[in-house]
């Protein structure tokens, strides 16, 4: 069964909404979701943040934490992630931000760096991830990272 449906019943057993904040893969993981036939059952929507003036306007995420920290941290991702629950009302908030390249890394942030993030009522959590490729490869790798990291708390 595809990673998708499978997050699809388990959000429906515990009765939650799901909420997807995405930054460099630009709608990859919400386009994937919303493959599966019936997802408007427990998925809300998404918002592409990809400048950091749609970070701070509508996901919430504070200013000082973009200068101090980056759009490509663990700080950003969890704020993202807390946003967008908020911003659309559910009790699942999942975040993708990164550097696909091929420009933009950095020394500490190279190219193929992405973290996701994830708010629950559990509690919230956050990865990071080291992809490898070209811009379309670090996306595909990343919608997949993030959709598995769902699953994992999903199944928590």
């Amino acid at each position: 069964m595809e990673i998708e449906a499978q997050i699809g019943i388990l959000l429906q057993a515990q009765g939650w909404k799901l909420a997807v904040a995405e930054s460099c893969t630009g709608g990859l993981v919400s386009h994937r979701i919303t493959n599966i036939p019936g997802a408007s059952e427990y998925y809300q929507g998404s918002i592409t943040a990809y400048a950091y003036y749609a970070k701070e306007t509508l996901l919430g995420v504070q200013h000082e934490t973009l200068v101090d920290h980056g759009a490509v941290s663990e700080e950003t991702v969890l704020e993202m992630a807390r946003g967008v629950r908020q911003a659309l009302n559910t009790e699942v908030g999942l975040s993708v931000s990164g550097i696909a390249g091929p420009g933009g890394g950095l020394p500490q942030k190279p190219v193929g760096t992405v973290w996701i993030g994830l708010s629950t009522p559990r509690g919230d959590s956050a990865r990071v991830n080291h992809f490898s490729g070209d811009r379309v490869e670090v996306k595909d790798q990343s919608a997949q990272a993030a959709l598995e990291f769902l699953l994992q708390a999903l199944r928590g």
